[in-house]
């Protein structure tokens, strides 16, 4: 059924892909392959598969809407030109806005970790943490890999 599911999502991809804006592509890319990694690294049942899917589909909507609002407000460090040319409040506030999204963040994990502690055995929430982490370093390790 796995494999089923997996054959026809990567069918129907190219389609979706053609359709995408260039920054699209490289994130719609990454992020099926996010899913495959997760499809074979959980081994869900069908049961499972039906509770999960649609609660990391959630989740990640959710967090790309807060990193959309963080970007958008610009509050990062990373956007600032020069720290010296700010004022101290103007420092104190990008510090303090900082802290909110990071709290938001942190807020929305818990919020989807008790959704999917409530609804599956923790053992597959222990695979679904553990994988995010090997496949955040397992990409990092592609694109390493491809850069000269």
């Amino acid at each position: 059924m796995k494999n089923l599911i997996l054959i026809a999502f990567l069918f129907v991809l190219p389609i979706l892909v053609l359709a995408q804006k260039p920054d699209d592509k490289k994130h719609d890319e990454i992020e099926s392959y996010k899913i495959a990694y997760l499809t074979q690294k959980l081994d869900l049942s069908p049961e499972e598969a039906k509770i999960f899917w649609p609660i990391y589909n959630d989740y990640q909507k959710e967090q790309a809407e807060l990193r959309k609002e963080r970007g958008q407000k610009m509050i990062s460090f990373r956007k600032m030109p020069e720290i010296d040319e700010l004022s101290d409040s103007e420092v104190q506030a990008l510090i303090v806005n900082d802290f909110s999204f990071k709290q938001r963040d942190l807020n929305l994990e818990k919020k989807y970790y008790a959704r999917l502690k409530s609804n599956l055995p923790i053992k597959v929430i222990g695979k679904y943490y553990r994988a995010q982490e090997t496949f955040k370093r397992e990409l990092l390790s592609r694109y390493r890999n491809k850069r000269p």
